[in-house]
């Protein structure tokens, strides 16, 4: 046996370091199952927002909360008419890549398909929803 072919066998040996690898990368993939972290901007803000949706349970809640964090008001939301005469919108960004208004789909679907959020002004928001 050569020395260069006894030094191969000795490097990683004992296996731990492959085990911690491993054993640290489990918990690294079961604590990012745990929340869905998007990134919240709001046209005028000079800083972004990070939050968990799966902390809310239903658009009221999430509205709120983004109108506290940002220190905005945002009318009532309307199927039909959308956040009409509205200052500020809150739309997203889906899987696809496609902006969409805040309440448009149901909360499941949004949670799920919502990448980042984003609060733009009024006059930006024309075409997104129906009465916008």
């Amino acid at each position: 046996m050569t020395k260069q072919s006894f030094m191969a066998q000795i490097v990683g040996w004992p296996p731990v370091r492959s085990y911690r690898k491993n054993n640290i990368q489990t918990k690294k993939n079961e604590s990012e199952g745990q929340g869905m972290y998007v990134k919240v901007s709001m046209d005028g803000a000079p800083y972004l927002r990070k939050i968990d949706l799966t902390v809310y349970k239903q658009y009221p809640e999430l509205m709120k909360s983004l109108e506290n964090m940002f220190k905005f008001s945002v009318g009532k939301y309307c199927e039909r008419e959308g956040y009409k005469d509205s200052e500020f919108v809150p739309t997203y960004e889906d899987k696809d890549g496609d902006w969409m208004l805040v309440g448009d789909v149901p909360w499941e679907m949004f949670v799920s398909s919502c990448k980042r959020l984003r609060i733009m002004k009024g006059s930006e928001a024309k075409g997104l929803g129906c009465g916008v």
